[in-house]
Order: structure tokens, then sequence, then C-alpha cells
């Protein structure tokens, strides 16, 4: 006979919960334990692709690779799946850019079974470091980057104008250095002399073409001269927007999305600025979880 007291509704959202407190919370014992964890088995995975990589240790130690990538592939399985079932959202985590590396973490041993040499792209996981901001509780770090990303996104038409009159240039002066070198001197055609105006203009200059003559060298050191002083223009352009924005910039608090994983969310923020979710609901002196993973 059932127990009348029992709801198996509330006990699932209650498992849940506590699921969730541990995988997507770092201010518990358990949930920064949880983390620190994850890295390391991150860590040491990507380790063991690299090491099978050597011909040597992968026919020697053969067996022990695949049985330690199986290993480590069915952790990440499961840690995936635990993730989508205490996510408000599921589709919006799947989404998100975790939700697309951690399933990218899983599928290159599962799809190796049938296309081996997708193995290689096992090293993708370690994308999925980046969690590594949530077990300090760097916060500040990643509302600094979400910042930096805005100020990026409101630059972006100011750099997109430098950038088109960068590459005028490069196709300028690679036209005329095709005519003042010419093929003999390695600038064989227009795009190749293009190729050569931007790796001098960026200060790069592989050395795989160099010009010979006296006024090709004059035209290199005019561009050399262009491109150090160039360097400083994008990041101008993006210091002033930060500049602006960091006077209006509201304060953040430490409200995390149960949906992505982002973090530095304010009081007064309801939905995440990245996946969309909403947030969970502040309550004093209690720290914040995914709201009702239970749906």
């Amino acid at each position: 006979m059932a127990d009348p007291g029992f709801d198996p509704v509330r006990q699932a959202a209650s498992w849940r919960q506590r699921l969730a407190r541990v995988i997507w919370e770092s201010d518990t014992p358990a949930g920064r334990l949880f983390d620190k964890i994850l890295v390391a088995a991150i860590v040491v995975s990507v380790v063991v692709v690299i090491a099978d990589s050597v011909a040597g240790w992968h026919v020697e130690y053969r067996r022990f690779f695949v049985g330690v990538e199986w290993f480590f592939t069915l952790l990440f399985t499961v840690e995936y799946l635990a993730r989508l079932a205490t996510v408000e959202n599921r589709w919006r985590y799947a989404r998100s850019f975790f939700g697309i590396v951690d399933l990218l973490a899983v599928m290159p041993t599962w799809l190796a079974l049938f296309f081996p040499e997708l193995h290689a792209l096992i090293d993708v996981r370690i994308l999925r470091l980046l969690r590594i901001f949530r077990i300090f509780k760097l916060t500040a770090y990643i509302s600094e980057y979400q910042y930096m990303g805005s100020a990026l996104l409101a630059s972006r038409r100011k750099i997109l104008v430098f950038l088109v009159a960068v590459l005028m240039i490069d196709l300028v002066v690679g036209t005329v250095m095709y005519v003042v070198e010419g093929p003999a001197n390695g600038f064989v055609d227009i795009p190749t002399s293009v190729y050569w105006a931007i790796t001098t203009m960026t200060t790069v200059g592989f050395g795989d073409i160099t010009p010979k003559t006296d006024l090709g060298r004059f035209i290199a050191s005019f561009m050399m001269l262009v491109g150090w002083g160039t360097l400083a223009v994008p990041t101008g352009i993006v210091t002033a927007e930060m500049t602006v924005r960091r006077h209006v910039r509201p304060p953040l608090g430490a409200r995390q999305c149960a949906g992505c994983g982002a973090a530095g969310y304010g009081p007064e923020a309801r939905f995440c600025q990245q996946c969309g979710s909403a947030l969970p609901d502040v309550v004093p002196g209690v720290h914040s979880i995914p709201a009702d993973v239970s749906r």
C-alpha cells in the first residue's frame, strides 16, 4: 500500500533542486567540490587524448587509453544529462555556448564508433575549462567579460570601418608592390602581394616574401610604420566605449542563470542576457539557486 504522505512530484522536484545546487552553484562546499572534480577530469581527459596521439604510446598503451577515454566519456555524458535534468529550460541550455560545448565534449567518442576519424575532435572539451571561473567565485571576472563583450558589440561599426580602410590600404600597396617587385622577387600575383601587405601592416612578417629592390624596401618600411601606428586604433575605440559604459553600468550581484550558467546579475535583473531564461528570485540571506527546476 502506497504511503499517503508520499508525493512523487514533490519528491522529484526536491531531488532536482538538491542536484541543481551541486551542479550550478559554487557557493556551497558540495558545489565547489563538484566544479573542482569536473575541471580536473577535463584536464586529465585532454592529457590522455594528447598522449594517445603519440605513435609509440598509442601502440604500447592502446587498451589503457581506450578504457580511460570511455570512462571520461561516460562521466561527461552523465554530467550533461544531469545538467539537462536540472535546468528550467532544457532547449535554451542546449543551444547556449556551454550547452553546445558540453555536447561536443561527449559526441566525438560516441560518433567514433561509426566514424573513427572523428576521434581527434575530443580535444574540443578543453573549452569547458572556462567553468573554472565558478570554482573561485570569480563573478567579477565573468561580469567584466560580459561588460567587454557589450563594448565590442557597441564598437562593431567603427571597427568595421577601420578594417575596411586598412584593407583598402593593403590592396593599393599590394598592387604597387606587384608592379615594383614583380614575379621575379616572389610577388607572383596581386593576391600574393596583398597577403604580403597584410602580414607587413600587422607587423607579423613571416618572411616568406621579401622585397629585393630599393623602392620595394622603402614601401615596406612605410607599411611597417603605418601598421605599428594603426594597431592602437581598435584598442582606442573599444577603450573609449568601455569608459563611457563604466559610468552607466549598473552594479552586479552574484545571481546565476539556471539556463546557461552566466553569473553576476543584480537584484533588478529578471532575465538572462545570454539565453533569456528567467533568473531566480532573490531571497535575503539565502544563496540563489535555479528557479523552479521542476519545470
